[in-house]
């Protein structure tokens, strides 16, 4: 089997639970670990006898080699890796596909995440909050109890960032936004032409973020998305997230929304 198809030894030595059904990981390697990883790029985790699934990278330490992956439970695998104890070890490949653009310097960044989806962003809004410039964070959920990284929201507002939270459905107590992500649009402080936006969520959540971003005039090859199809290598080979010409694995998972728009024109959204 090739090297690249091997996963190595990763340790669970942290456990955050975010909600109900989703928890952080944070992990360790057992020996020596993965390449360096950039913000948006992913690793394939394996359950030893369950199964192996992507998933992003939502943070982690380069000098300690730590890895941060916030999953959900949905299915065998996920729920696997979500219940992983403490001590635990999985395995990772990668760190696989294109991760995340830098933003030219100055830029006012704008980020749009649904859901799970501001998972694979967190590494972007830690990196934003640590250069000039402003940073507009505009989240939703389906309720306030699907929200992850509740603790470190007010920390980000605190250190300068513009977070505004909306919901789907409001609970007992919600005093928050309700309705979709780009409704918080209006509420956010940028200037289109020096803008680089970063959206993750639900294909239909990204889509029309785009759409709304464009509405506001920022230009098409400035919005990132990251894509997700059914992945089974990570490393282009089997041809599974095969989208148009492009292999998500390997071409994206992020790509710019004027090269992902007329792939994504076709489908009912």
């Amino acid at each position: 089997m090739a090297d690249h198809m091997i996963p190595v030894g990763y340790r669970v030595v942290a456990r955050s639970e975010e909600t109900a059904d989703t928890t952080t990981l944070t992990l360790a390697p057992d020996g020596p670990g993965l390449a360096p990883w950039h913000p948006g790029q992913f690793t394939m985790v394996y359950a030893f006898g369950v199964g192996e699934i992507p998933l992003s990278i939502s943070g982690g330490d380069p000098r300690s080699g730590r890895i941060r992956h916030t999953v959900r439970a949905v299915g065998a695998t996920s729920r696997a890796i979500q219940q992983a104890p403490v001590g635990a070890v999985l395995g990772l490949r990668g760190p696989h596909g294109q991760g995340w653009p830098d933003p030219p310097a100055g830029a006012d960044v704008v980020i749009l995440a649904g859901g799970i989806g501001l998972a694979p962003l967190r590494p972007v809004v830690l990196a934003a909050l640590d250069r000039p410039g402003r940073l507009s964070l505009l989240v939703g959920a389906r309720t306030p109890a699907d929200l992850i990284f509740t603790g470190e929201l007010e920390a980000w507002r605190q250190a300068g960032a513009q977070v505004l939270v909306t919901v789907d459905r409001a609970a007992t107590g919600w005093s928050g936004h309700v309705g979709v992500v780009t409704d918080l649009l209006a509420q956010a402080t940028f200037e289109p032409a020096a803008t680089v936006a970063y959206v993750c969520g639900p294909e239909v959540m990204m889509w029309r973020s785009a759409q709304a971003l464009a509405a506001r005039d920022v230009a098409a090859d400035r919005i990132a998305v990251s894509l997700e199809r059914n992945m089974q290598c990570g490393v282009a080979e089997c041809g599974r997230c095969q989208l148009g010409p492009l292999l998500v694995c390997r071409d994206g998972p992020v790509v710019w929304y004027d090269t992902a728009r007329p792939l994504l024109a076709t489908k009912e959204l």
